[in-house]
């Protein structure tokens, strides 16, 4: 994949987990765990991304 299209998605997550992270402060409580959930899989997918890219960047 290259460096463009890794900066690109990883960009999409970071923006998927900040939103998630205001959704998931303003929810009411009987919502947190599936948003809380969600935010995991955000969080996973942007960290992998993140070493992805790191991973391209330093070749």
């Amino acid at each position: 994949m290259s460096i463009k299209l890794l900066a690109k998605d990883l960009y999409r997550y970071q923006k998927e987990v900040a939103r998630l992270e205001r959704e998931l402060a303003a929810a009411p409580h009987e919502k947190q765990a599936s948003i809380a959930e969600r935010l995991r899989q955000a969080r996973a997918e942007r960290d992998m991304l993140r070493r992805a890219l790191d991973g391209e960047i330093d070749r």
